[in-house]
């Protein structure tokens, strides 16, 4: 992690790439190469821990290592799922994997670095099999299994039963809005390709992590994937998903900083129906509006961007669409149910998902409002740091920060999804004069926050460990306090996407 002191690495490009090995000719471009790791790498020391590790539990050395970053998303919350575009990057924490392959036994077995939190798996991968807990969150290595079980399916009668052995390890931090789930997910993903001697074409393999996640019943919308797989050392990605995955390297301001805050309030997507209480919501909004709009297949319609085309709209003339449609603040079922012209159990049958039965009550003009109007923020922030490339101008940056302000009002407000911790940050950076927003999911984890100078990050960072940190319960002060709480506020820069390297 970043300390204060470092502050400075994150407004400039490095010279290396994002892990600090010497990047081969075609990293970053459409397929993830094979490079040859370097002692000088930052990440070497890690890699290397891990391969002793690996040959302590395996007795041989590993094949290959993978990395996966996580990632923190400047801009663009809760819109991907609806088909809108995001505007995220990799940061330096990352998972990593030191693998072997075993041709002859069809076995997956499984070794965390951090054995005491992280108990050891092993199963036979010709009988694969995601157990979902009835309480709680996914067991660890069911997130490693989705990313082998997407694999499985995309392959089909291609599959072949090669047994693996695999150490992993991560620094990304956990149940914090950064994407530790998915960047394990995406890894997995990238291990089995490369064991199966798939092309590993990474917009083919983002949208299998994607798309697999669904087995611990997560209904994610592609970003994470996209940007662990497309992310470019020195720039945030515009990264679209309609028509089809593109990303687009975006150069950040030149002198600022984005400094990430961990609020310590864990949250994971796959232990609480929350997130996916809001995808349904911006579905049922997406049918509500087509119907409103006499369109013949308007159960066919479940992204708002989808309906954006049918209808032609532009984003004022959406919004405009939801309010008059939409007018009320709440809605319960038989309400939906008259307005769709179906049943409650179709509703339930047919609109609902397995995680939101329960749902009784519907809040479909404030998370329509929130998606519309966090998508038009989007291309804003896109703008606006292209024309910063041609001219400075103060108040274009300024204007940056005024985004993420409207961005973190519209979560907190519109689609509830903050936390009274993350509001705590929120105020202490209001107070230092730092834009900042929630960034992930929201319902803890973290924010985000954009400085403009070299010594406004480097106060700001001081400011939330004596207003914020040093403030913490005893139980945490005592795990992050000796590393003058750099796991949990530094400032990062963009690096590489996924990665894979041999020695």
């Amino acid at each position: 992690m970043r300390s204060s002191g470092s502050i400075f690495t994150c407004q400039k490009m490095a010279a290396k790439s994002g892990s600090g090995t010497v990047a081969a000719p075609n990293v970053g471009d459409e397929h993830v190469a094979v490079q040859k790791l370097q002692p000088e790498a930052k990440i070497y020391e890690r890699l290397m821990s891990l391969g002793a590790f690996y040959k302590q539990q395996y007795g041989v050395e590993p094949e290959f290592y993978v990395r996966v970053p996580g990632r923190v998303n400047i801009i663009g919350e809760h819109v991907d799922y609806c088909g809108y575009s995001v505007l995220p990057m990799a940061v330096e924490q990352s998972i990593i994997l030191a693998v072997g392959t075993n041709p002859e036994q069809a076995h997956l077995e499984l070794h965390h670095l951090d054995g005491g939190k992280f108990q050891s798996f092993d199963c036979d991968l010709n009988a694969l099999d995601i157990k979902l807990p009835k309480t709680g969150g996914p067991a660890w290595y069911s997130y490693f299994l989705c990313g082998i079980k997407g694999i499985q399916e995309d392959l089909e009668e291609k599959w072949r039963p090669i047994g693996m052995r695999i150490a992993l390890s991560g620094n990304v931090p956990l149940a914090a809005g950064l994407s530790s789930s998915s960047a394990l997910v995406s890894a997995a993903v990238l291990a089995t390709g490369h064991v199966q001697g798939m092309q590993l074409d990474r917009k083919q393999l983002a949208s299998i992590s994607a798309s697999c996640e669904q087995y611990i019943g997560t209904h994610s919308g592609g970003m994470d994937q996209a940007i662990a797989y497309l992310a470019k050392e020195g720039c945030a990605q515009h990264i679209e998903f309609h028509p089809k995955l593109k990303g687009t390297p975006v150069t950040l301001p030149a002198g600022s900083c984005f400094v990430v805050a961990n609020s310590l309030v864990q949250k994971r997507k796959a232990a609480s129906s929350d997130y996916n209480e809001r995808v349904v919501e911006c579905r049922l909004a997406t049918r509500w509006l087509a119907k409103s709009q006499k369109l013949p297949n308007w159960k066919d319609f479940t992204r708002f961007i989808d309906l954006e085309e049918a209808c032609n709209l532009d984003n004022a003339a959406y919004a405009q669409l939801i309010q008059q449609q939409l007018k009320r603040m709440l809605y319960t079922r038989e309400d939906v149910c008259e307005a769709l012209g179906i049943t409650e159990q179709e509703l339930e049958t047919d609109f609902l998902t397995p995680s939101t039965q329960h749902m009784q009550q519907f809040k479909l003009r404030q998370r329509a409002l929130h998606v519309i109007q966090e998508s038009g923020r989007v291309v804003q922030f896109r703008q606006i740091c292209e024309q910063l490339q041609r001219r400075t101008s103060k108040q274009d940056i300024e204007q940056l920060g005024k985004l993420m302000q409207q961005s973190h009002q519209s979560l907190r407000e519109l689609y509830e999804c903050s936390h009274p911790d993350l509001e705590r940050l929120i105020a202490l950076s209001v107070k230092q004069g730092i834009s900042a927003r929630v960034t992930g999911a929201g319902w803890g984890g973290c924010i985000v926050a954009m400085c403009d100078s070299v010594k406004a990050a480097a106060d700001y960072v001081q400011v939330l460990k004596r207003e914020y940190y040093a403030q913490l319960p005893a139980h945490l002060l005592e795990r992050y306090q000796p590393n003058d709480f750099n796991e949990v506020v530094f400032a990062t820069f963009p690096s590489n996407g996924a990665e894979l390297f041999v020695l």
